[in-house]
C-alpha cells in the first residue's frame, strides 16, 4: 500500500494476543498477592473473579464458589453472600447495605464489620464503569484488621487505667460519669457517687516506704471492685484518692455500699512485703438531685462529704446534708 511493498509480515495481532495475555498475568498475580479479599460481581451480581484471601478471610467452604448444576459456568452470588451474612454479628444491617449499594451503581463504600467470631473485617465497595459510562458491576475488597484493632484497643485501655491499679483514672470516669448522668436524667433513674480517701496514707510510705505504698493501693483496688457490682464505675482519681460511681442506687443504698467498702478495709490488715499494713479510709456519699445538671455538683457535693468524714475523725462513712 502508498506505494511501498513489504515481505516482512504483520505482527499487529501477534503483539496484542501478548499483551492480552500479559495483562491476563499480571490481573492473576495482583489477585494472589493482595493482602486483601477481593470480589467482583457482573452487572446481574454474578461472580466474575475472587482471590484465595477472599475465602480466607471469610472461611467460605467450597461449594459455595461453585456454579449450580445446569447454569454454566456463572457463580451467584446469593449462596456466598447468605454464608457470609451468618459470620457478621449485625447481619439485617449488613444484608440492607449490600442490597444499597447494588441498587446504586454510583455509591462506594468504605466500613467496618464485627463478626461473631470477634474478628473485624474492613470493606470497600466501588462500582466499576465501562469506558462510556455503562454499569459492568462491582468490586468489593475485604481486609481482617483484628489485629489493629486490638492494637487501638489495647492503647485506649492505657489512656484510660491507672498503670499501678488497673482501675479507671479520672479522666475517664468523668466521662463515664457524664454517660450515667445523662441516662439516669433521661430515664429518671438513681445515682450516687462515693469520694474515698486513705487516711494518713502519707505516714505508711514514711513508715514502710513506697513499694508497701503501691501494695497497699493495689489491694484496696482489688477488693473495692470484688465487693462492687459489675455495674458501679471505680476509679483511682490520685494519690490515695478513690471515686465510686453507682448507677441505679439512692441515697440510702450508697451509704451501704460505701460502709461495706469502708469496712473492708479497716477489718484486714494488707499483706506487704515489709509486713502487714493497717489502714483505715474515710468516704464521702452524695446522690443525684432533680435540679443537679452537672456530674461536677455530684463530686464537689461527695467530696464535702469526704472532709466532713476527715474533720470528725476519719475511718467513717459522711453522707451529704
Amino acid at each position: 500500500m502508498n506505494g511501498i511493498d513489504s515481505d516482512e509480515p504483520d505482527n499487529t495481532d501477534a503483539s496484542r494476543a501478548g499483551g492480552d495475555e500479559f495483562n491476563r498475568s499480571l490481573l492473576r498475580a495482583i489477585h494472589e498477592a493482595s493482602p486483601d479479599g477481593i470480589l467482583v460481581v457482573d452487572e446481574r451480581a454474578e461472580v466474575v473473579a475472587y482471590n484465595q484471601r477472599f475465602v480466607d478471610i471469610w472461611r467460605l467452604p467450597s461449594h459455595r464458589l461453585q456454579p449450580e448444576p445446569g447454569e454454566g459456568s456463572a457463580i451467584p452470588d446469593q449462596p456466598i453472600l447468605l454464608t457470609v451474612t451468618q459470620r457478621v454479628k449485625d447481619p439485617e444491617a449488613f444484608i440492607e447495605r449490600v442490597q444499597a449499594l447494588y441498587a446504586n451503581p454510583e455509591a462506594n463504600d468504605h466500613c467496618e464489620i464485627a463478626l461473631k467470631d470477634g474478628r473485624t473485617i474492613e470493606r470497600v465497595s466501588k462500582g466499576l464503569r465501562g469506558e462510556r459510562g455503562e454499569y459492568l458491576g462491582r468490586v468489593w475488597f475485604f481486609r481482617d484488621i483484628s489485629v489493629h484493632k486490638q492494637t487501638e484497643r489495647a492503647l485506649r485501655e492505657l489512656a484510660w487505667r491507672d498503670p499501678l491499679t488497673g482501675l479507671l483514672n479520672r479522666r475517664h470516669f468523668c466521662e463515664r460519669a457524664v454517660e450515667e448522668l445523662n441516662r439516669a436524667q433521661r430515664y429518671g433513674h438513681a445515682l450516687a457517687v462515693l469520694m474515698l480517701d486513705l487516711d494518713y496514707f502519707k505516714r505508711v510510705n514514711d513508715r514502710y516506704g513506697h513499694g508497701a505504698g503501691d501494695a497497699v493501693l493495689e489491694t484496696v483496688g482489688r477488693r473495692w471492685k470484688d465487693a462492687l457490682r459489675e455495674m458501679d464505675i471505680l476509679a483511682r482519681f490520685g494519690g490515695e484518692e478513690f471515686a465510686v460511681l453507682l448507677p441505679d442506687t439512692g441515697l440510702d443504698g450508697a451509704r451501704l455500699a460505701a460502709e461495706r467498702l469502708r469496712a473492708s478495709i479497716a477489718e484486714q490488715a494488707v499483706a506487704t512485703d515489709e509486713g502487714p499494713v493497717e489502714c483505715t479510709v474515710s468516704v464521702g456519699v452524695s446522690a443525684l438531685r432533680p435540679d443537679d445538671r452537672r456530674i461536677e455538683t455530684l463530686l464537689h457535693r461527695a467530696d464535702e462529704a469526704l472532709y466532713r468524714a476527715k474533720e470528725l475523725g476519719r475511718d467513717r462513712v459522711e453522707v451529704e446534708p
